[in-house]
């Protein structure tokens, strides 16, 4: 099995989930360090991968993206000038030592020019046919779900846990849709934390309702474009004046399954590749206990 951890997801969580008390000797605060090694070891524990990925936001906020829909996540950038995402303070000098321990421990990251991490795991999911599991916090890969290869996804927005597994029929569950039809429900429901208004009056349940009467996006469209027949009340004129966003929309929507990933090494490592460098990273940055339960998570688990 393959596990793709959306790995900005779960550093932000740990960062808020761990106290900022917990600091190197030097005390520059690694909660999100430590809090993101323990996720790992529970998760590795609990779900015993034969594969794992990293993947990494090469860009958080991808111009064909913004070029489609201009708002797109536009209310978290923090400089205009260099498009930089807004990150508090004590959690942006953790990244490049989260990288270093990776690195060291030998766990693949991957990432691509002018991709987001969800991007690199809808390529890295659909090109595999083993089974895969994706760690997010982001309901946007529910896209991703299918049943038949299998791909589920571990949401941790309430925490690692707190886990939930998404397959289809949790997706039709929580939404009354089918299980692969998320992308296009989400397109008209619009979302707010990304900056996607949505089709203006259509909320979740009316995106639910206009996906089971017709199919799927486009059929709702060439349905608007219609006699009105089997619309909800007052939602064909909706859909109708918000035809030039539905044209655009779904290109920020649609999670890529085509970015230019290399083929990678990703067998899960049964011990690290470089254990001179991640002793000297756990003694500086005062990381050796859970750098050691990762240890021997990843000797018990591997097959390697």
């Amino acid at each position: 099995m393959l596990l793709l951890l959306d790995t900005a997801s779960l550093y932000f969580r740990a960062f808020f989930g761990t106290p900022d008390t917990i600091t190197a000797p030097d005390g520059t605060p690694v909660n999100a360090v430590r809090g993101l090694l323990d996720y790992l070891a529970r998760l590795v524990s609990d779900h015993r991968p034969t594969r794992m990925v990293a993947a990494m936001d090469y860009s958080w906020r991808p111009s064909w993206r913004v070029a489609a829909v201009p708002s797109y996540k536009a209310h978290r950038v923090a400089d205009e000038a260099t498009n930089e995402e807004e990150v508090p303070d004590l959690l942006s000098p953790q990244v490049p030592i989260i990288c270093d321990v990776l690195d060291a421990f030998g766990i693949v990251r991957a990432g691509a020019a002018d991709y987001e991490a969800d991007d690199v795991i809808g390529t890295l999911a659909t090109r595999t046919d083993d089974a895969v599991e994706i760690v997010t916090g982001d309901r946007d890969l529910f896209q991703l779900v299918d049943d038949a290869q299998p791909i589920r996804i571990i949401y941790v927005a309430r925490g690692v846990n707190n886990r939930e597994v998404i397959d289809e029929a949790e997706v039709t569950r929580r939404y009354g849709i089918p299980g692969r039809a998320y992308a296009d429900f989400a397109t008209l429901r619009g979302d707010p934390s990304d900056g996607l208004p949505g089709v203006p009056g259509v909320g979740e349940k009316t995106a639910a309702a206009l996906i089971n009467a017709f199919g799927s996006l486009p059929g709702v469209i060439e349905a608007a474009r219609g006699d009105g027949a089997g619309f909800p009340r007052g939602s064909q004129a909706k859909v109708l004046a918000a035809l030039d966003y539905l044209a655009v929309a779904r290109t920020v929507v649609d999670v890529a399954r085509d970015a230019p990933v290399e083929p990678l090494a990703d067998d899960l490592p049964a011990a690290p590749v470089d254990p001179d460098a991640l002793e000297t990273l756990a003694h500086r940055w005062g990381l050796a206990n859970a750098v050691d339960r990762l240890t021997s998570v990843l000797a018990q688990v591997s097959p390697a």
